[in-house]
């Protein structure tokens, strides 16, 4: 991890290592804090490869890069295999996710997590894991089984993560309740961000207008600061809240196959919350991204279909005032949380028929003596684990809609390509039957039951939108409006992406009559919003028009003429944050926190000239003078956006007080912003930041060829601290390279030289 650190270019202080090094002796578990570098060839030596339980031998091919190519002579020896293969690299970061979504952060961190502990066990998101078992059909069990059984068997025999000593934890077996509350965990419902920001504000003077400016710009919160320590926060960078798909017909492509290309946009957080696999079995032929934890292929490609795609951003929620229901509609019961360095303790779980209430938990904002439940499709016994391996065997378009019929959370836009030519997108949830959204605020009444009737009649994949072969022969989805594409969509959400991405990725695709996976790639690393070239060129014509001309003349000049290019080496985009970040907060109205929607982009390109134009000269005048003058010294600080705009290679323990700093492998200069294709998120900014949410992994594949599928994560294959493979993909990323999943097996053979066979 040393060479990591060195090729990183980290940065840190001696300070922060002496009180590391001092604290080594402390702590158990030291490993996690100096761990030994750790080869290819001794990682896969720790793999546990006889007596298992396995009903004949499965072949494990594994790369340079510990991605693991798996052939099985039936499904539930592949299940087994990929469950072994999960606990194995990936471990400690399932054990996490499962103490998350079991709000059990508290038998880590102690009674500093008790609190949100109580937010989690009142979300419970294995509420319906019961009922989603039962009704699974006999191949879903089978599979899932053996996949509990073969992450059982590493996690229980296996070598035990380096950072489990540094945590309090054990080796605990898993259970099917834990992995289906992963999966409803990666769901989370993105709009929760949102409200919990707008819950703050209510009642406050103003908020009606925010409110009416909020679903005007469609605004999504502003995405929480790094270690940011609030409910968002913990679950901003878990969820499935962003990400880019395209799709190209074989008119559009040189090789005259449909083509399609996925980057999804997380938390950019190490180990990655993507695991590359490829598997074969009777079956199931297969590579792609899978979730650590859950045998599903979330992104990839089997011989026939291709599929990525991109968080919907539907309202799968709805929070309901529950205060004036009668006391018989509350149900309740105590959550036992257990403390690590302390005592247990106990909170008070309610439960209504609109949901938990969550105002009991004191993480989340409400008003006095008001009790908010929230009902969420989450809850409901949907069932997207058989749909995604029913997914993963499609042979066609058609079969791969008909897969999602029990899709429900996180709510998808999936696009899809065939090997005979169809490209097409469906949309994949489970809603209310909406007829639109309050223009009052985000909070029902409960005891109104034109309130709750969206929620007797459920919307499915068949209600919703979907589209094959358009007549220009491309398809492009980035979070957006369904009004974007769809013909009268039902309501489905308040908080969409800005247009700007997927308006950018369309012209990209449209500007070359012949696509390869090449130019799909470089899609993919585009930093350019056309939006922030609008703004600022509107900016400079309110600058030119003051009275004696602007001031910092030379300044301006780095904007004029500006195409929008946030490249981590453009002096233009540093100059109009700077500007940006000085100006905005001016225009809020007074008591606004500048942390809420109205700082995102879709606030700004909706309001940001609009509410200047509508100053009085004078005032306007006294701004514009003001932001510019501010920004003047910062920006004589820095040359370039990549100087302040920075992307940390940090594993999770960061977050960890004192402690975080030892695991920041380093910081580099990126491009890219809020809106454009290569997503890297932020603020406002006042000089250097982290990026801490964006692309961090890239799909494309061209049906012409089963061997042109090309993968690449930010971060890499293995979770073990010290690992070769923990962070080798970086400079993969950083420099627009890729790794090859084939599917002939003779390439298999060829590429994934190592070789491990499991045995029963």
């Amino acid at each position: 991890m040393a060479k990591q650190r060195h090729r990183l270019n980290s940065k840190r202080s001696p300070r922060g290592v002496s009180l590391a090094l001092a604290m080594l002796a402390l702590l158990p578990g030291c490993g996690a804090l100096a761990p030994r570098p750790t080869s290819i060839d001794q990682r896969l030596a720790t793999l546990p490869q006889e007596g298992l339980g396995l009903a004949g031998p499965v072949t494990i091919r594994w790369n340079e890069h510990l991605v693991p190519w798996i052939e099985a002579g039936s499904d539930t020896d592949l299940a087994y295999a990929l469950g072994l293969v999960h606990g194995h690299l990936r471990g400690g970061q399932i054990a996490l996710l499962r103490m998350v979504a079991r709000g059990r952060l508290s038998e880590m961190a102690g009674p500093l997590a008790r609190d949100y502990d109580h937010a989690l066990r009142i979300l419970d998101f294995a509420h319906a894991a019961p009922e989603i078992e039962r009704r699974w059909p006999p191949e879903t069990r089978a599979f899932m089984t053996a996949f509990l059984a073969g992450l059982n068997r590493v996690t229980l025999e296996g070598p035990r993560p380096p950072e489990f000593g540094l945590l309090g934890l054990r080796p605990e077996p898993f259970t099917t309740t834990d992995l289906l509350a992963i999966g409803r965990l990666a769901g989370t419902d993105v709009n929760w961000l949102s409200y919990f920001s707008l819950l703050a504000e209510r009642g406050k003077p103003g908020f009606a207008a925010a409110w009416r400016r909020t679903l005007e710009a469609g605004a999504n919160m502003t995405p929480p600061a790094p270690r940011e320590a609030n409910l968002p926060g913990l679950l901003a960078g878990l969820s499935r809240a962003g990400s880019n798909a395209v799709a190209v017909a074989p008119t559009h492509s040189a090789s005259g196959a449909a083509m399609l290309a996925s980057d999804p946009h997380l938390g950019l957080s190490l180990p990655n919350l993507w695991l590359l696999v490829g598997m074969r079995s009777p079956s199931f032929h297969a590579v792609g991204m899978m979730v650590p934890g859950l045998p599903i292929i979330g992104l990839g490609r089997n011989p026939d279909v291709a599929w990525g795609g991109t968080n919907l951003r539907a309202a799968s929620s709805d929070l309901f005032d529950v205060s004036r229901l009668p006391p018989g509609a509350f149900t309740e019961s105590e959550a036992t949380i257990r403390q690590r360095f302390w005592f247990p303790t106990t909170r008070r779980v309610r439960m209504t028929p609109q949901g938990p209430v969550l105002t009991d938990a004191s993480v989340v904002p409400g008003r006095p003596g008001e009790a908010l439940a929230l009902r969420w499709a989450g809850q409901e016994p949907a069932d997207e684990i058989t749909s995604l391996l029913h997914a993963a065997r499609a042979r066609n378009g058609a079969e791969f809609r008909a897969s999602f019929a029990s899709f429900a959370v996180s709510p998808q836009n999936f696009l899809y390509a065939d090997r005979g030519g169809t490209i097409g997108r469906l949309t994949a949830a489970i809603l209310p039957s909406r007829t639109g959204f309050p223009a009052e605020g985000p909070v029902l009444d409960a005891t109104n039951p034109a309130a709750t009737a969206p929620w007797a009649r459920l919307l499915h994949a068949g209600d919703l939108p979907a589209l094959e072969n358009p007549p220009d022969g491309v398809l492009a989805s980035a979070n957006e409006n369904p009004d974007l594409w769809a013909r009268q969509p039902p309501p489905v959400g308040y908080f969409f992406s800005d247009g700007d991405r997927v308006a950018r990725l369309r012209a990209l695709l449209l500007a070359r009559p012949k696509l390869t996976p090449e130019d799909l790639a470089m899609l993919q690393r585009d930093t350019l919003a056309p939006k922030a070239a609008v703004l600022a060129k509107g900016l400079l014509a309110h600058l030119d028009a003051l009275p004696g001309g602007p001031p910092e003349p030379a300044l301006l000049a780095a904007l004029r003429g500006w195409d929008g290019d946030y490249a981590a080496d453009s002096r233009a985009a540093l100059v109009f944050e700077l500007i940006l970040a000085r100006l905005l907060p001016t225009l809020l109205p007074e008591g606004r926190s500048g942390r809420g929607p109205e700082t995102g982009w879709n606030f700004i390109t909706t309001f940001l000239l609009r509410d200047l134009d509508a100053l009085p000269e004078a005032r306007r005048t006294e701004l514009l003078r003001r932001a510019l003058t501010e920004a003047a010294p910062l920006a004589g600080r820095y040359r370039s956006w990549g100087d302040v705009h920075r992307l940390r290679a940090a594993h999770w323990l960061v977050n960890l007080p004192v402690l975080g700093r030892a695991f920041v492998l380093g910081d580099m200069p990126v491009g890219g912003s809020r809106e454009t294709p290569m997503k890297t998120g932020h603020g406002l900014v006042g000089g250097p930041h982290e990026v801490s949410f964006g692309s961090m992994a890239r799909y494309v594949s061209d049906l012409g060829d089963p061997d042109s599928n090309w993968f690449t994560l930010f971060g890499g294959q293995d979770g073990w601290l010290g690992s070769a493979a923990f962070a080798d993909q970086i400079p993969l990323w950083r420099e627009g390279r890729s790794i090859r999943l084939p599917l002939r097996p003779a390439t298999v053979a060829a590429e994934f030289p190592r070789v491990t066979v499991l045995r029963p």
